[in-house]
C-alpha cells in the first residue's frame, strides 16, 4: 500500500536541528582542517587530514551535506578553478556511496576510489591537456592522490568510525 503524499508545506522525513548543526559542525571542521592544517591539500600529492572525516556517513546520514559544504568552502582556496566542482563532486558521490555500505571496514573504500579516479582526472586535466599525456598523468595523480586518500581514510578515517561507533552505542 502506498504511502499519501505530504501535505503542502510538509516533509516526509523532518531534518532535525541536531541533524542541522552535525551537518554544520562537519562542514566547518573539514574546511579548517584543510585550509589551516599545513600539508599539501591541493594538487597531484596531497593529504588531506580532514578526509578521514569521509566515514561518517556511514553512521550519520547527514554527514553527506556537511562533507559536501564543507569540501566546496576548502576548495575556494584551491588553485584548481574547477576544484569547487569536480572535487566537491567527487565528495558528494563518495559520501553517497560511503552512507550504502554494510562493512565498516569498507566505508573508507568509496572516497578512496572517487578521488582517486575523479580528483586524479581533473588534476592530470589542468597538467596535460592531450590524450597520450593526460592518461599518463591521469595515471600518476590518480596514484598519488589514492595514496594520500588511503592513509587518511584508512589510516586516520578507521580510528575516527571505530571511536564514533563506541561513543555513540554507549549513549544508548
Amino acid at each position: 500500500m502506498r504511502t499519501p503524499e505530504p501535505a503542502l508545506g510538509e516533509s516526509r522525513a523532518a531534518i532535525s536541528a541536531r541533524q542541522i548543526a552535525k551537518a554544520g559542525l562537519i562542514a566547518a571542521l573539514y574546511a579548517v582542517l584543510t585550509v589551516f592544517v599545513p600539508v599539501p591539500q591541493y594538487g597531484g600529492v596531497q593529504f588531506r587530514v580532514a578526509e578521514a572525516m569521509t566515514v561518517l556517513p556511514f553512521l550519520f546520514p547527514e554527514a553527506i551535506f556537511g562533507l559536501t559544504v564543507g569540501c566546496f568552502i576548502a576548495n575556494l582556496f584551491s588553485p584548481f578553478l574547477l576544484d569547487c566542482v569536480i572535487g566537491t563532486s567527487a565528495t558528494l558521490l563518495a559520501a553517497l556511496w560511503t552512507s550504502r555500505m554494510k562493512n565498516p571496514l569498507l566505508a573508507p573504500m568509496p572516497p578512496v576510489v572517487c578521488n582517486a579516479v575523479i580528483v586524479g582526472a581533473e588534476i592530470a586535466w589542468f597538467a596535460a591537456q592531450d590524450g597520450e599525456n593526460f592518461l599518463r598523468a591521469w595515471l600518476f595523480n590518480g596514484v598519488t592522490v589514492g595514496f594520500g586518500e588511503l592513509l587518511a581514510c584508512y589510516a586516520l578515517g578507521l580510528l575516527l568510525l571505530r571511536t564514533l561507533s563506541r561513543v555513540t552505542s554507549h549513549k544508548g
